[in-house]
């Protein structure tokens, strides 16, 4: 009679996960995930073909992870793209090696940042249709710049370099959507 397999699939996704999110995507090996999973390296390749196929499924677990990240965080500005911005930002600063799998990486299986952000409930559709209601008349370009400067400050916040209090930022995102209209 066979033994029953005691690790599952998702036992060992979460464990891949977690070890993602604290010591970065680059330490999942099948060895440091088996010894986290509490199991030999035999139950990972008896779920997943090769270590790419889990990848794929880390992958779009950390995008869901981001989208609800989002999808939770306070809506209180009305300013387009300050919202999203903020909290683009703090993730950087909050799961620093998500963020690096996510949106550094080279590797986004077959995904762009765009697609990356604006995940499944369109979060960058809604800002640039925000945008147009209030009267910007390109909303397409503003995304396009505000986005840069977004970027920017989330990767300053990797290298301790961006400082800023969360009202300093909201200021800061705020004149730039401003300044960014007057181009």
């Amino acid at each position: 009679m066979a033994r029953k397999a005691t690790i599952t699939k998702d036992d060992i996704l979460n464990a891949a996960f977690e070890m993602a999110r604290k010591e970065g995507v680059s330490q999942v090996t099948a060895r440091t995930l088996a010894a986290k999973a509490g199991c030999s390296t035999q139950p990972i390749f008896r779920v997943y073909k090769n270590m790419e196929e889990l990848g794929e499924e880390l992958f779009a677990r950390a995008i869901d992870f981001f989208g609800l990240y989002y999808e939770k965080f306070p809506q209180k500005n009305d300013t387009p793209f300050v919202n999203l911005g903020l909290a683009y930002i703090q993730f950087a600063q909050e799961e620093q090696q998500l963020f690096r799998m996510l949106f550094l990486s080279e590797n986004r299986h077959g995904r762009s940042l765009y697609d990356l952000l604006n995940g499944k409930n369109g979060a960058v559709v809604r800002e640039i249709n925000n945008a147009k209601f209030y009267g910007c008349k390109d909303p397409s370009g503003m995304f396009m710049k505000m986005w840069i400067f977004i970027h920017g400050s989330a990767c300053m916040s990797l290298t301790d370099d961006y400082d800023l209090q969360e009202e300093d930022t909201v200021k800061l995102l705020e004149e730039c959507y401003r300044a960014f209209q007057n181009i």
